[in-house]
């Protein structure tokens, strides 16, 4: 059971550290101000997140299922998502393949990672792991919303550029 509990921990930490590579690689190629700003911020957001899954990780070493009953670190949705959700980002992504395909990969990694934490969540036998779990499902929904509102903005702003759009 807690080799389980292990491997899901080790998967997270996993997770953090490709969201980390990928925004950190988007930030750098990225060639416009607020561009470059919403990946980098990104990238900062999932080495918190690697942070806070290594001290759970050795709190679990220490004290097993126990150390899930601790003061989880509620993501402010709303805030991280007004933050990267500025009008400076959607006009410098305007009609941008490159920001396109950034945002849609990006999502394409939060839902799989939501995925994952929630399938963990339902197989989990004890509560406070299954509780932990379902948090951390809910922290990339976090990214994933912030990154379906940009994609949104920046995809209506490219369909109506081409002609694509019937309004």
């Amino acid at each position: 059971m807690h080799d389980d509990i292990r491997e899901v921990l080790k998967k997270a930490y996993q997770i953090e550290v490709d969201g980390y590579t990928f925004y950190s690689l988007a930030a750098e190629r990225a060639d416009k101000p607020a561009v470059q700003e919403l990946f980098d911020k990104l990238a900062r957001d999932e080495v918190q997140h690697k942070a806070y899954l290594q001290s759970v990780m050795g709190s679990f070493e220490d004290r097993g299922v126990e150390a899930f009953n601790i003061h989880r670190r509620d993501p402010d949705l709303k805030a991280f998502t007004n933050t990267i959700f500025t009008e400076g980002f959607r006009a410098q992504a305007h009609g941008a393949d490159f920001e396109m395909g950034v945002l849609s990969i990006g999502m394409t990694l939060e839902t799989r990672a939501i995925q994952y934490f929630t399938g963990a969540a339902k197989s989990a036998a004890e509560h406070e792991v299954r509780d932990f779990y379902q948090f951390l499902a809910d922290w990339e929904k976090g990214h994933l919303e912030a990154l379906q509102r940009l994609y949104g903005g920046v995809r209506e702003d490219h369909w109506a550029d081409g002609g694509f759009s019937p309004f």
